[in-house]
C-alpha cells in the first residue's frame, strides 16, 4: 500500500509537470491580503477575477524550491486530502518567473496558534473539538499511506472563530509510510525522541570541525512511520490545554522531558506488575478509578499539574518514548467526552453530588406523600 502510494504520487507529479502553465498573477487574480509567510514562501488571500471565487494562493520561490517538491505537495493536497479536516488544493497550479504557485482552500480565520492564550490555552470543549477533527484527518491520511510529519498549531487553519471546523494543512514534509529519510534533529517539543542520536551526531560534527578534523560523521537514517504524527498530536493536546509546551526539546538534556521520562518509566513498571498479577484489588475496579489511583500513587511531573487522569492516560499513549509502542491518532476518540482538566472533573463531581442530593430529597418527599395518602384513606 505504502509503496504503491509513493509510486502513484510520483506518477501524478510527472504528468502535472508536463502541463503546468505560465501565468501572470495580476491578470487572473486580485490579491486581498497576506495570510501567512515562512521559510517555504508566502500565502495570499486572492479572488479569481472570472469566477469571483476566494482562495488561498501559496507562493514558493523558484530560487529555493525544487519543482519536484512543489509538485509533490500540490498533488498530495489535490488527490489525497479528501477528508473535511484536510486542506485541499483546488486544481489551479502555475509558474511565474519568480514563483511556483498553487491554489488551495482558504482558512479565513487564521491558524490555531493565533487563538492559544499563553499559559492558559483554549477552553476544554474547544480542545476536544479540535482533537476529534484532527484524529479523523490524520487517520485518513495514514490510511492512504502518508505521514504529515509537521503537525503544529501554525499548520492548523480555522474555518470559523470557534474551532468548530479546522483543517490541517502544509504538506511540504509529508512522505509515504516506510520512506527512508535522513534523521534531522531540531530544538522543538514536536521533534520525536527517536532522532536524539542525530543531535549527538551534530555535536560530534561541530567538535571535529573545531578540531580541524576533515572526517565526516555518518548520517543517521530513519523510516517514516505514523507514530511521528502521534507524538505531535500528544504535544498539541498539552499545548491547547495549558498554553505552554511540556518541554523545550525531547532529549535527555532537557529537564522537563527527563522528568516526564522518569515518570513514564515508573508507570510502565507498574503496568507490567499489574499484567503479571502482582497488584491485587483492581480487577473489578472502574477504569477511571484505576486511572485516579495511578495518578495518586505516581503523580505526574509538575508541568502536568491540573491535567486529569483521563487525559494523562491519553498522553501516555501518544507520547510513548518508544515509537513502536506509541498509540495511534484514532485512540484520541476513546478519550472524548470525559474531563481533561482537574477543574472540570471537580465541577462535574460537584454537579453529580448536587443531583444525587436532589434525587434523594425527591425520593424522601415521595415516601412522605405516599404515607399521607395511605393515612387519608384510613389504611394501616
Amino acid at each position: 500500500m505504502t509503496a504503491a502510494a509513493a509510486q502513484e504520487l510520483d506518477e501524478l507529479c510527472f504528468l502535472s509537470a508536463q502541463s503546468m502553465p505560465n501565468l501572470k498573477v495580476s491578470e487572473h487574480f486580485r490579491m486581498v491580503k497576506l495570510l501567512g509567510e515562512g521559510s517555504y514562501g508566502k500565502v495570499m488571500l486572492a479572488v479569481h477575477r472570472k469566477r469571483g471565487t476566494p482562495m488561498a494562493l501559496k507562493f514558493f520561490p523558484r530560487q529555493s524550491t525544487s519543482l519536484t517538491s512543489f509538485l509533490r505537495e500540490y498533488n498530495l493536497s489535490l488527490s489525497y486530502c479528501t477528508h473535511p479536516s484536510l486542506t485541499r488544493a483546488l486544481g489551479i497550479f502555475f509558474s511565474t518567473p519568480s514563483y511556483y504557485v498553487f491554489a488551495q482552500q482558504a482558512g479565513l480565520y487564521g491558524d490555531l496558534y493565533s487563538v492559544i492564550v499563553s499559559e492558559a490555552g483554549v477552553n476544554e470543549d474547544c480542545v476536544q473539538r479540535v482533537m476529534s477533527q484532527l484524529s479523523g484527518a490524520v487517520t485518513h491520511l495514514h490510511s492512504l499511506g502518508f505521514v504529515h510529519r509537521d503537525i503544529k498549531p501554525e499548520n492548523i487553519f480555522l474555518c470559523d472563530s470557534s474551532c468548530r471546523w479546522v483543517k490541517l494543512g502544509d504538506f511540504g514534509l509529508a512522505r509515504a509510510i516506510g520512506t527512508t529519510v535522513r534523521a534531522v534533529w531540531y530544538e522543538s517539543p514536536f521533534c520525536t525522541p527517536e532522532v536524539e542520536p542525530a543531535k549527538e551526531a551534530e555535536k560530534e560534527m561541530e567538535r571535529r570541525q573545531n578540531e580541524g578534523t576533515e572526517e565526516e560523521v555518518e548520517d543517521i537514517w530513519i523510516s517514516v512511520e505514523p507514530c511521528i504524527d502521534s507524538w505531535a498530536l500528544g504535544v498539541l493536546v498539552y499545548c491547547l490545554l495549558t498554553g505552554c509546551f511540556p518541554w523545550e526539546e525531547s532529549t535527555h538534556d532537557d529537564r522537563g522531558y527527563r522528568k516526564y521520562k522518569e515518570w513514564f518509566d515508573r508507570e510502565a513498571e507498574r503496568d507490567e506488575k499489574m499484567r503479571d498479577g502482582e497488584w491485587r484489588g483492581e480487577e473489578d475496579a472502574d477504569d477511571y478509578i484505576i486511572m485516579e489511583r495511578k495518578q495518586r500513587d505516581n503523580p505526574p511531573p509538575s508541568q502536568f499539574e491540573g491535567l486529569s487522569p483521563l487525559v494523562m492516560t491519553l498522553l501516555k499513549e501518544l507520547l510513548h518514548p518508544e515509537p513502536k509502542h506509541r498509540g495511534s491518532p484514532e485512540e484520541i476518540l476513546s478519550y472524548l467526552g470525559g474531563p481533561w482538566l482537574m477543574e472540570t472533573e471537580r465541577e462535574e463531581k460537584r454537579k453529580a453530588e448536587e443531583a444525587e442530593k436532589e434525587a434523594r430529597k425527591m425520593r424522601e418527599r415521595g415516601g412522605v406523600e405516599e404515607e399521607l395518602l395511605r393515612e387519608g384513606r384510613g389504611e394501616r
